[in-house]
């Protein structure tokens, strides 16, 4: 897909980068991408995505905005309070980014379906913040082979992985269920603002490695993060 003259001033530092380059621009601007959730992990992904020029971003999220989101949605505003967090995120991507159209479904992902929500999507990114929901992802996105790059935090923590068709599954990753207990919600114990946006970030980082065809993805590697001893640590599964 050519780019138009403002678009190759706005994304001038891309065009330069080896490693993206024009085809590198022209394959995110022709790319569809689903986003599941627009809170703290889908703020920084959705703004980087957008910013780099993804064609189409569909944005799953079926909740509203709300003044504790705030101190780490920073896609959302004060005055967004009660708003449909998928239409605020349309709001701001139309404001960074004309190019790019986003597609808002404010519904919640569940087993019925997922399957018609991910379809005809590129690429999936799970930012949301319970095991249950993303196993239900993972399952979708393995039976329409599609590659799912996968976030999560707690407290000053978080990982970041990707799954793609062919290689390891989220079942290897994670063959029992955690307990309730084992996976407490940001609501209960917290989380600190920044972590979410280390982690968005680096989802948003996989997700344009794996579209331009540049660098190596986190497939069979979990990337962790410990905010509070500022250290990355990561395991092969």
């Amino acid at each position: 897909m050519a780019l138009s003259p403002e678009e190759t001033r706005r994304y001038a530092r891309h065009l330069v980068l080896k490693g993206i380059g024009g085809e590198g621009q022209q394959r995110l601007k022709a790319a569809k991408v689903l986003v599941i959730g627009a809170g703290g992990l889908g703020a920084p992904v959705i703004a980087y995505l957008a910013a780099a020029g993804i064609g189409t971003i569909g944005v799953v999220d079926d909740d509203t905005v709300s003044l504790s989101n705030l101190q780490r949605q920073f896609i959302h505003r004060g005055a967004d309070g009660g708003i449909a967090k998928t239409d605020s995120a349309a709001r701001f991507v139309a404001d960074l980014n004309p190019h790019v159209e986003l597609s808002p479904r404010q519904v919640r992902i569940v087993a019925d379906n997922a399957a018609e929500l991910l379809a005809g999507h590129d690429l999936v990114l799970d930012g949301t913040d319970d095991f249950a929901t993303r196993r239900i992802i993972a399952d979708a996105a393995e039976a329409g082979r599609q590659p799912l790059v996968s976030g999560a935090v707690s407290m000053w923590d978080g990982q970041v992985t990707v799954f793609a068709p062919g290689g390891p599954r989220f079942a290897d990753l994670y063959p029992v269920a955690p307990s309730p207990e084992d996976v407490p919600s940001c609501e209960a114990v917290g989380v600190l603002g920044p972590v979410t946006g280390v982690i968005g970030t680096l989802m948003a980082m996989e997700a344009i490695k794996l579209l331009t065809g540049a660098g190596t993805p986190l497939v069979g590697r979990l990337l962790l993060y410990d905010g509070r001893a500022a250290r990355f640590t990561e395991l092969e599964y």
